[in-house]
């Protein structure tokens, strides 16, 4: 079960594969050492939820670190598996449920810390949850999204504009992506109730 629009599926496979070209040496060495893409997914559950604390204590370097890394990390339990040969429905739905708990939290963090207002930031995890569900159901009954829209990079990428440069536009940034993924909601709920 995955949470890729249609318009991805084809993208994704062709990102999949020069990803597997560029980092072949790096899962070759992965693969020697006998590392898991679940071992992958939860380093990068891990490093993204230390972000957290890190960030809420002031240590903005070291956050801004750690969430580079759940990011790259992120990005090599996919190519991990298909190098092993052990790509599954379970490894994406767990990849894309580790996604999503860092979003919520490092979400929490920033409208804790005040650098996110928490109608958008809230209104942000709502929908962007919302979505991630759809998108699996309506994969699940062959009436996958045309597009999808998925801010969380360009979010985090932004924090440190919001934090050193440029404070308050991370609130304009949470609305403009909460208004593409309410508009992907209730597409995606529209073509669910119709296939019901």
């Amino acid at each position: 079960m995955t949470c890729y629009s249609a318009g991805e599926g084809g993208l994704m496979k062709s990102s999949q594969a020069l990803r597997g070209r560029l980092l072949h040496p790096l899962l070759t060495l992965l693969a020697f050492l006998r590392v898991t893409p679940n071992q992958l997914t939860l380093l990068s559950l891990l490093t993204g939820l230390a972000f957290c604390p890190c960030f809420h204590w002031g240590w903005r370097g070291a956050a801004f670190v750690l969430l580079l890394a759940h990011v790259l990390l992120d990005g090599l339990d996919g190519p991990l598996a298909r190098h092993l040969g052990r790509a599954s429905s379970r490894g994406s739905f767990t990849d894309t449920m580790a996604d999503q708990v860092v979003i919520t939290f490092s979400t929490i963090t920033l409208i804790q810390s005040g650098y996110a207002s928490a109608w958008p930031g809230g209104l942000y995890l709502f929908f962007y949850g919302v979505v991630v569900i759809f998108a699996m159901v309506r994969n699940a009954i062959a009436k996958p999204y045309s597009w999808l829209v998925r801010p969380r990079l360009i979010v985090y990428a932004w924090i440190p504009v919001e934090v050193y440069l440029w404070r308050g536009t991370l609130d304009v940034l949470l609305w403009i992506s909460t208004v593409l993924l309410a508009l992907k909601m209730w597409t995606g709920f529209i073509h669910i109730r119709r296939k019901l």
